[in-house]
């Protein structure tokens, strides 16, 4: 798992292992993307509260899935439009100096919030995006 994905497991809580679990426990949506046959992340939708429509994306992975930008952008919507069928609002929480996902973030659409939550030590940022 990436070191950034690793510190906020630990931030969060969790060893990498006890977060992926949870995710795919808690998720009405949870998928695993492979790069040559071989899982390099997990990502899903957790429901927060069904009645207002709002749902907590997530996506754990390993370097192997930044070597394939192409693949996640083109992916990337329509894994967006399933999640956007449950909840009309995504929102969660990135680590502020997780570049990579936060660079990410904004490619697929979302909105990257100012506000530092500390958790543990570590600085989040929200993110969000409702469907059009």
């Amino acid at each position: 798992m990436r070191e950034a994905d690793v510190t906020e497991c630990a931030a969060m809580g969790h060893t990498p292992r006890q977060a992926l679990r949870a995710g795919l426990l808690s998720s009405s949506l949870c998928l695993t993307a492979t790069v040559d046959g071989r899982p390099e992340a997990m990502f899903g939708l957790v429901v927060t509260n069904a009645l207002c429509g709002e749902g907590a994306p997530w996506m754990l992975g390993s370097d192997a899935i930044y070597r394939h930008p192409r693949t996640m952008l083109r992916w990337g919507p329509r894994i967006l439009s399933a999640m956007f069928d449950s909840t009309p609002v995504l929102e969660n929480l990135v680590a502020e100096d997780n570049h990579r996902a936060v660079r990410f973030l904004r490619r697929i659409g979302f909105t990257i919030g100012k506000e530092v939550i500390m958790i543990a030590g570590t600085r989040f940022v929200p993110f969000s995006q409702e469907r059009r």
